[in-house]
């Protein structure tokens, strides 16, 4: 399948003259496109819920945080960078009764629209840019005179420009300078559900647990478990960012990377590809999607659960010890 990609040749900024773009949530992503979109000559008003961090923050950023509703009647685009699970909410009692033909409905990730729980009423369109990267990597990218490569998707184009709107407000956050890539709501969706469940968050979360018990049942001492488990994987995952899993094993030992090439596939079994196409298809019928709604209508007892049982797991604990003794490391702790 090809994939067209758009750079800033492509994109008309002009296109957002004398319109405004209002950014719904000030926080990871809201914050970076809000400012980008500001210091690219475009009209930018925010929404953020007084008395928050978010809404300090926006302020000390120059902003003068408004209301949903008074976001959505003075915008042309209007961009949801809040959390999944408050975005209907928010839609429906503050956006929808605002909402007028003509105008744009932007989104950064297409869940709420893929899965039915924000539908927008005719004569509006519905576009998605998508950065590849947290907001504070959109921002610092930008400042230095980069970018984040972008998806962009069209949903709806009741005015026929939806499109032109999208490439501008991905030119406008510094998009066009790295690469736009087309995409649609459904890809968008599916592929990052999948990729953050299977590798990104709980595959290699699962993954490095395993792998630190069966070390620590073995008898070896917690702290060397926590090296050789954790944290020597960004050291991994920095190869694979820089050059793919062809550079990473260039780079490693030929131990290391013999035991790649012959382990690994004993790790990944077939059995465990059977469970990601499981997984897979829970995703692409909706039945995730049904389950994390019904786990935030019931105030998340699963969630909940199960964070707190790993919150202090053997390796929660010495990793804290030992990322205090890395002066180099600007250690969090949540």
């Amino acid at each position: 399948m090809a994939v067209t990609i758009y750079y800033d040749k492509d994109a008309d900024l002009g296109f957002l003259k004398g319109k405004k773009v209002a950014i719904l949530g000030y926080g990871s992503q809201g914050h970076a496109h809000a400012q980008n979109l500001r210091d690219s000559g475009v009209s930018v008003i925010v929404s953020e819920l007084p008395g928050t961090a978010n809404y300090q923050l926006a302020c000390d950023h120059g902003f003068k945080p408004v209301t949903a509703t008074e976001a959505t009647e003075q915008a042309d685009l209007i961009v949801m960078t809040l959390p999944d699970e408050a975005q209907p909410h928010v839609y429906k009692n503050f956006i929808a009764p605002a909402l007028k033909p003509g105008k744009t409905l932007g989104f950064t990730h297409g869940f709420n629209i893929h899965f039915g729980q924000i539908v927008p009423p005719e004569g509006v369109d519905v576009i998605m840019i998508a950065p590849k990267g947290p907001g504070h990597l959109l921002r610092s990218e930008y400042v230095k005179g980069g970018g984040v490569p972008c998806l962009i998707a069209v949903e709806k184009d009741y005015t026929g420009n939806a499109k032109k709107m999208g490439l501008a407000w991905a030119a406008g956050i510094g998009g066009g300078r790295a690469g736009i890539l087309e995409t649609t709501f459904a890809i968008e969706t599916e592929t990052d559900l999948f990729g953050e469940q299977v590798v990104l968050c709980g595959g290699v979360t699962e993954l490095v647990k395993a792998g630190f018990e069966t070390l620590l049942e073995a008898g070896y001492p917690p702290e060397i478990c926590f090296f050789e488990c954790m944290h020597e994987l960004k050291l991994i995952v920095d190869l694979f960012y820089q050059g793919g899993i062809n550079y990473m094993r260039y780079s490693v030992s030929n131990t290391a990377e013999y035991g790649d090439l012959t382990r690994g596939p004993r790790i990944i079994t077939q059995e465990t590809r059977k469970e990601m196409k499981k997984i897979l298809d829970e995703i692409v019928s909706g039945q995730f999607a049904r389950e994390w709604l019904l786990e935030n209508q019931a105030g998340r007892p699963v969630f909940n659960a199960l964070y707190k049982k790993d919150y202090n797991h053997p390796l929660e604990v010495v990793g804290r010890k030992l990322r205090r003794m890395m002066k180099w490391i600007d250690a969090k702790e949540v």
